[in-house]
């Protein structure tokens, strides 16, 4: 007798209800976390509305002459597969050009396109002057990394000067100085040719 009544307690209509409901909260609330999950580890996909913010990571801000090119010197090891040699490597291939189809819009230095960053300094620490000629990029291309984009600067050598909150992963925000200027440029998916600096 003792054994029914136990039992009937856990196999009453009101029990049966509570645990589905619990298994449907429980079903909700995991998709909800995915989908925060999902989407806090996608790339941001909008439009030219570039807000500019320093790197999340503490980098240090360069001024003009740490940002010009310098020459470097190839170190010579004499055992292969040394530390030296391995450095020599990494020197030859951050001066080799890669390819790389970019999504390429465009900002000036004013509020709409900048927001409370509008103060005419990129996120490195570089005072605007005029005719600077500049891009925005991702995290992944490092500041001073050099560019070509066909149709900027008379397709010449620009660097990577700045951040931007829409700019992720293989994306470009050309520096134009009028806002009419950025906006003639609009969005071009183009090949940019990229050199990282060392």
């Amino acid at each position: 007798m003792r054994n029914r009544v136990y039992w009937g307690v856990f196999l009453g209509p009101k029990v049966f209800i509570a645990v589905i409901l619990l298994a449907i909260i429980i079903s909700i609330v995991s998709r909800i976390f995915s989908a925060v999950f999902t989407q806090a580890n996608s790339r941001l996909t909008l439009l030219s509305t570039t807000t500019t913010e320093s790197d999340g990571i503490s980098q240090p801000v360069l001024n003009e002459s740490q940002i010009q090119d310098k020459p470097t010197q190839p170190q010579t090891s004499s055992k292969p597969g040394s530390a030296l040699d391995k450095t020599e490597q990494n020197t030859e291939q951050a001066d080799k050009w890669e390819t790389v189809q970019m999504r390429v819009t465009a900002y000036c230095p004013c509020e709409r396109c900048c927001g409370e960053y509008a103060d005419g300094i990129t996120a490195c620490g570089h005072k605007i002057q005029p005719g600077d000629t500049f891009a925005a990029a991702d995290r992944r291309y490092s500041f001073g990394t050099e560019l070509v984009v066909a149709g900027y600067n008379n397709s010449e050598t620009i660097k990577v000067l700045d951040r931007g909150g829409a700019i992720r992963g293989d994306r470009l925000d050309l520096f134009f100085h009028t806002h009419e200027a950025a906006l003639q440029w609009g969005v071009k998916y183009i090949d940019v040719k990229v050199r990282r600096s060392s």
